[in-house]
């Protein structure tokens, strides 16, 4: 009995159940560079790049592996350019008796894989995936009852379950969460580790010459490519990090530095979002530093919580809240996105600089995607549709069941707090505090009303205003209303003519 393994682009592991279960001298992974998925949104070039190079050195790996592999490239004249398409190719070709697949991160896609076996005519099992530390049921089980579904609190739960930083049934050092001690700006003089970077070999020349002639016009640039594409690399890239990096991670990990887009991150949401790298490995790996005395506890425990915690939940969110969740809009936002979020070609520093280099790198840390190009998305009240889709392009760790619960969560809000427990927006004074980008801005942070005001801060208490029925209950909301309660009139009219003023330029695309 003959069996068709279909793998992903983004399920690059070997331990896979799908394909460590497989006979290798009779079933076949089919891999294929599909049309529909690498052009249903414009992905950003770096991203195409990437994934197309990583599954090509994948199926290589397989085959040295003694794994029947068939791979089809995306100008192969039998590339179908959709995945029922091909599977429906190969099984007509080949006679297959079974077809499996692993479970896939993308909503749209397991309801259309649910629905295979009728089309195939023969059985399609959709296996787990067994890379994460929880179930989509494991969270649905844990939601139940629940009035807030917090992610410290999952957190916490994972802890234990895991056995992570525990002490008995209690965390090291006495804290589940050390954020508070992982906020500080970054000095200046501060001398950042190189950022790890791979000469390109053939393969991956190979793949950008593809991406120059197929999708040049998408977004971003292509030029300059260093990622790890080799399960090999991808090592490299966390073992690098947990030496170098970890132990100020922590630390700065909010911090934003114009002209430094790495940092002290880890970079490894590519490796591990893809399947080059497993969280557990990842998380292993912090755990055995602080352990060792390498890192300092929050630096652990803050990496950690990204992928234990946070990288977990999301994942369970996605599943629980689909597909609902795509549409939600509990703001009633609907601003087109404004021409700079593809060019950049803005006065404001914080919102060029985040978008130049996502853009270069099709990478930003968390607090520029989430406080800065975020907050800009939610005070300007653009369309959550519009801002969803342009986060699962412009990134190439962005993938669905991660990207829409960030997004319609997190950043805009749009679910109605089911994810957040307020909305996350603020005046240009924290982008101030966490960043340099204010000394080389068109715009005046110290300045609240007039041209030459931060369009954060008039923005700011602009969204305060206009939502006060909706957000006033809100009890970490209750002192902003306190201070907006204290305002002057005149004051409050100042900075709302101002920010209608400003979305009105959004409105007709002018230069802001």
């Amino acid at each position: 009995m003959a069996t068709l393994i279909l793998v992903l682009g983004d399920q690059l592991t070997e331990t896979l159940p799908a394909i460590a279960e497989a006979v290798k001298s009779k079933d076949t992974i089919l891999m294929a560079e599909v049309r529909e998925e690498a052009t249903y949104v414009k992905h950003h070039k770096k991203k195409i790049a990437f994934l197309f190079s990583a599954m090509r050195h994948f199926a290589h790996a397989l085959r040295d592996d003694n794994f029947n592999v068939n791979y089809v490239k995306y100008t192969d004249d039998n590339n179908k350019g959709d995945l029922l398409d091909q599977v429906k190719h190969e099984v007509s070709v080949n006679s297959y008796d079974a077809v499996k697949v692993t479970m896939p991160g993308e909503y749209r896609l397991l309801k259309s894989m649910e629905q295979w076996e009728n089309a195939l005519g023969i059985p399609v099992t959709i296996c787990d995936d067994n890379r994460f530390l929880s179930t989509p049921k494991e969270f649905t089980d844990w939601a139940e009852g629940r009035k807030q579904l917090r992610m410290e609190f999952f957190y916490r739960e994972m802890r234990r379950k895991h056995n992570i930083l525990m002490e008995g049934k209690n965390p090291i050092g006495g804290k589940w969460n050390y954020d508070s001690q992982n906020r500080e700006s970054m000095p200046e003089t501060q001398k950042v580790p190189k950022h790890t970077t791979f000469d390109i070999d053939d393969i991956t020349s190979d793949v950008i010459e593809l991406v120059k002639n197929e999708f040049n016009d998408h977004f971003g640039d292509i030029d300059s490519f260093h990622f790890a594409v080799t399960r090999k690399d991808a090592l490299i890239v966390l073992n690098t990090f947990i030496e170098e990096r970890l132990p100020n991670f922590g630390q700065y990990q909010d911090a934003m530095v114009e002209g430094k887009p790495w940092l002290y991150h880890s970079h490894i949401a590519f490796y591990l979002n893809c399947g080059l790298l497993t969280p557990k490995e990842a998380i292993q790996a912090a755990e055995q530093a602080y352990y060792a005395g390498q890192v300092p506890l929050n630096s652990a425990e803050g990496f950690i919580r990204q992928i234990l915690g946070w990288r977990e939940y999301v994942r369970g969110f996605y599943w629980h809240f689909m597909p609902n969740l795509k549409t939600d809009n509990y703001f009633n936002n609907s601003r087109a996105l404004p021409s700079f979020f593809w060019d950049a070609q803005t006065n404001m520093n914080c919102m060029r600089q985040c978008i130049k280099e996502t853009q270069q790198n099709a990478y930003a840390h968390h607090i520029q995607r989430l406080m800065v190009i975020g907050n800009f998305s939610l005070l300007t009240e653009l369309s959550p549709e519009e801002v969803q889709a342009w986060y699962l392009l412009v990134y190439a760790d962005a993938y669905e069941w991660v990207e829409l619960p960030n997004v319609a969560g997190m950043i805009l809000y749009s679910d109605g707090g089911n994810l957040a427990s307020k909305p996350y927006v603020a005046s240009g004074s924290y982008i101030n505090k966490m960043s340099n980008y204010c000394k080389n801005c068109g715009y005046q942070v110290s300045k609240k009303t007039g041209p030459k005001a931060c369009p954060f801060n008039y923005l700011y208490w602009h969204f305060i205003d206009k939502h006060k029925e909706k957000l006033s209950n809100n009890h970490r909301m209750a002192m902003i209303y306190k201070t907006y309660g204290r305002m002057k009139e005149e004051n409050i009219e100042a900075m709302k003519q101002d920010a209608t003023l400003f979305l009105s330029k959004l409105t007709k695309n002018e230069e802001v």
